[in-house]
């Protein structure tokens, strides 16, 4: 990160600087009851670690404003069709929040998670005609039982969200993991309809099994791609092959945190976590190989960052796909993934926005069709781990902090 050139906090006019001016990020005090950081943007070159992004960044003014606190490690938010969002935390509570931030008790009714390490209830996704049938979808840590009794592996329910939204009914299983592991790692887990109305589920690699994730005879480090009861849809691209798993969509991933549908080509998009360095974006397609661990541009755990061979020994390979963008040589723990559609920042139409964890940072990606042409990254200051991103109905993005005392930030324009 650059550095900003003031010395010291700037007066309420500096802080009304243009985004993409090569500065930091400030915190500037309070509104509202929440804490306000107005953002200023880096140059593309200052941003950029991957493939070639060139280009200017439109100019836009932003704050975050805290809208809920006190939430217990929180992994996703959705937002209800009445404005309120449902957000799940991974000790295993889903629960309501209001448009003013109150927090309702626990929904019952959810699956019981295994909440331990990065497991736990995880992604929340609305069923297309939840205004006809209140169906959500819950991926979530599940405990093996009988023979796989202490492994654990990731899992979908489903069930019916009661109007006053205090329980969920009719719960049923749709989705496991194949094979259950004996790992707290690498679950995956986001939840995306696609425009046909079938659903994609993201499969870590179980960190501790990362060459199944080329082996399609089990769903590790996979994408999976399934109607909304559960069934294989027949167009899938591995539908009747020997010994391939029906269910599965694209494979070579380590572990798929982020995925959104592109609004134009309603093509499904995925960032996954590298090792050291080497997180990537993705335009996950039927069929495709991602590569992990055969090819990587991050390296091994204890290597010298920066300066040693890439996991796999190689950063591409025939018949394996290459990332749209990716970061070296750290790391910025992608988490969260949303395509900007809405009104209160035009400049921003059609920008891919992807949180980080170990970056602390809201990354802000420019698209030129499939090309990442710049990104920078956001909200540096605000010195939270950014677990989910999401765009709201209000045209705002909201953000999602990650811990013990997490907090839900509303993105607007200063």
């Amino acid at each position: 990160m650059r550095t900003p050139s003031h010395p010291s906090l700037p007066t309420r006019r500096h802080a009304l600087r243009w985004l993409g001016a090569g500065l930091g990020s400030t915190v500037l005090g309070a509104c509202g009851g929440g804490a306000v950081v107005v953002v200023w943007g880096e140059t593309p070159a200052a941003a950029a670690s991957g493939p070639s992004q060139t280009g200017a960044l439109p100019a836009v003014r932003a704050s975050a404003v805290i809208v809920a606190r006190g939430l217990s490690r929180p992994w996703a938010l959705v937002f209800l069709p009445d404005g309120r969002m449902l957000v799940t935390e991974r000790t295993g509570s889903l629960r309501i929040v209001s448009m003013e931030g109150t927090l309702s008790a626990p929904v019952a009714g959810v699956p019981a998670v295994d909440a331990r390490g990065q497991g736990g209830l995880l992604d929340v996704a609305l069923d297309p005609a939840f205004a006809t049938n209140q169906r959500i979808y819950l991926s979530y840590a599940e405990a093996g039982t009988g023979a796989e009794s202490g492994r654990n592996g990731t899992a979908v329910a489903r069930g019916v969200l009661a109007a006053d939204g205090s329980s969920l009914t009719d719960v049923q299983v749709i989705f496991r993991q194949t094979p259950k592991i004996d790992s707290t790692a690498h679950f995956g887990s986001r939840l995306v309809f696609a425009p046909d109305g079938t659903l994609f589920i993201t499969l870590g690699d179980r960190f501790s099994q990362r060459d199944a994730a080329q082996d399609l005879s089990n769903t590790l480090g996979k994408v999976v791609r399934l109607r909304a009861d559960g069934s294989v849809p027949p167009d899938n691209p591995f539908v009747g092959r020997a010994g391939v798993r029906a269910e599965i969509w694209s494979y070579g991933h380590r572990n798929v945190q982020g995925a959104a549908i592109h609004p134009q080509t309603g093509e499904l998009w995925t960032h996954e976590h590298g090792p050291q360095g080497g997180d990537e974006v993705n335009i996950t397609r039927a069929g495709r190989n991602y590569g992990w661990p055969k090819i990587s541009y991050g390296c091994e755990y204890g290597a010298p960052v920066g300066q040693c061979p890439p996991v796999g020994g190689a950063t591409s390979a025939s018949g394996m796909e290459p990332p749209v963008t990716y970061w070296v040589p750290t790391s910025i723990a992608p988490c969260g993934m949303a395509f900007y559609t809405g009104a209160l920042f035009p400049q921003w139409h059609g920008n891919l926005f992807v949180g980080a964890l170990a970056g602390q940072a809201l990354w802000r990606l420019q698209l030129d069709g499939g090309r990442v042409v710049a990104r920078e990254a956001l909200f540096t200051d605000l010195g939270e781990r950014i677990r989910d991103v999401r765009q709201g109905p209000d045209g705002a993005l909201y953000l999602v902090s990650d811990g013990d005392s997490a907090k839900i930030y509303r993105v607007q324009p200063v």
